[in-house]
């Protein structure tokens, strides 16, 4: 199955809807950093996620999510677009992280006690960010006590993953419901509770059940419209001018320290691990450029 996400409206009950797959980006991200399974699993609900976050967004806005705590995972993050392209990381999995806690408790994988941090690009002169204490065992938990209790949106998310027995990602996906004004949030809850009774969402994917049938399971008796279908795929923002920039912005003292120690510079891009290399000859060329704008 593509990986896509289709976004819906039940417009007479104030509900907006969400669902997604994204299983080929998910082993994709994966794949660039070697992940493990356990890593790979907790990556797969985070990337889940900020897709559906990102697909909450207005043209050319921007969404970054971010989870960290003290577990033997300690960190994921993820960026999304409201174009559905997405990209992210999770710090080093241990070897002693357990693959059934990283596919069904994932909060836990990456620590009881911490913190998730949202911060949008909503094209303002400031960037927007929300944060609460990591809460639940899922992704999905955790997301939506943020969502409820920062920008206190009644919603309610699930994100489902499915590893096989190679370890690679066999399903990955999640959905979003949430309430529209005015509605104070009472039928959201009634559509929460029902959904308690249905599969979780890797096991309807892994029945083969598509985005549009996981919202027609979720939706219930409620009326609703699908309004849009867009694709989901990795993309990767980091550019060697992008990198160059950020080097240049080191400042005079640093590129000298580079030069006197290293003779290069070697950046590795976190989200993709696309390697730069900056040769000799290029860091002076940017100690150049340094030095023009000092004058």
């Amino acid at each position: 199955m593509k990986d896509y996400l289709v976004r819906a409206i039940a417009k007479e009950a104030g509900i907006r809807g969400l669902a997604c797959v994204t299983t080929g980006l998910a082993n994709e991200i994966a794949d660039r950093h070697d992940a493990n399974p356990a890593a790979r699993a907790v990556l797969a609900h985070v990337l889940t996620a900020g897709a559906l976050m990102g697909a909450l967004l207005k043209v050319q806005q921007r969404v970054a999510v971010k989870l960290e705590g003290n577990g033997p995972l300690g960190r994921a993050i993820v960026e999304a677009d409201s174009y559905g392209r997405v990209r992210g990381y999770t710090a080093v999995s241990q070897p002693q992280l357990d693959v059934t806690i990283a596919t069904q408790k994932p909060v836990q994988a990456i620590g009881n006690e911490g913190v998730l941090t949202v911060v949008k690009d909503l094209r303002l002169k400031e960037l927007y960010e929300g944060y609460v204490p990591l809460h639940g065992e899922t992704v999905g938990e955790a997301l939506t006590y943020y969502l409820n209790q920062s920008e206190q949106i009644p919603s309610v998310v699930a994100t489902g993953v499915r590893l096989d027995e190679n370890g690679r990602i066999l399903v990955a996906g999640g959905l979003l419901l949430q309430s529209m004004p005015p509605d104070d949030g009472r039928l959201l809850h009634q559509l929460a509770d029902q959904l308690q009774e249905l599969p979780p969402v890797d096991a309807l994917l892994a029945e083969g059940k598509t985005p549009e049938n996981i919202l027609k399971l979720a939706f219930g008796e409620v009326d609703y419209k699908v309004l849009e279908e867009r694709p989901l795929e990795f993309h990767c923002t980091c550019s060697r001018e992008r990198t160059e920039q950020a080097l240049i912005s080191l400042g005079r003292t640093e590129i000298e320290a580079l030069l006197a120690n290293e003779g290069q510079a070697v950046v590795n891009c976190h989200f993709c691990h696309e390697e730069y290399t900056f040769s000799r000859e290029d860091l002076e060329v940017i100690l150049a450029l340094i030095e023009a704008n000092e004058e």
